[in-house]
């Protein structure tokens, strides 16, 4: 197994163990994207992974961008609300903290879920589908 194949295997699996993520290739065929509710929060090439497009809390955006030179505007995404983050060992973004700016990707879209959504997204992890609508 390649470095990349493991890389976008961790990164799979720490995205899919968060309450009520899907997969999907919206776009084309190598574009996998990671939702929650139906929103993008993370993207990444999966046949070529170099880094990966993610939701980035506006104050935090610039301060990232100067620590870390794998951290930059990201192509086809808002630069005001989305990062392009490059780990280790594509980047010098150190693992703990790509999957940390991971969580708070998924954390910013979670919050802008409707209360609706949220409640079916817990019911069904819970696994009482019998009230989710």
């Amino acid at each position: 197994m390649t470095a990349h194949d493991r890389v976008v295997a961790r990164l799979r699996a720490h995205c899919l163990a968060k309450p009520g993520t899907t997969e999907e290739l919206p776009f084309d065929d190598r574009t996998l994207v990671f939702k929650v509710g139906g929103k993008m929060f993370c993207l990444l090439d999966a046949f070529e992974f170099e880094g990966c497009g993610m939701k980035c809390a506006p104050d935090r955006i610039s301060e990232l961008r100067a620590e870390f030179e794998g951290v930059t505007t990201g192509p086809y995404l808002n630069p005001k609300h989305w990062n392009s983050v490059h780990p280790e060992p594509f980047g010098d973004v150190p693992w703990e903290i790509f999957l940390d700016l991971v969580d708070h990707s998924y954390a910013l879209v979670w919050q802008g879920l409707t209360k609706k959504v949220k409640l079916a997204i817990e019911e069904r992890e819970s696994g009482d589908e019998a009230f989710a609508t």
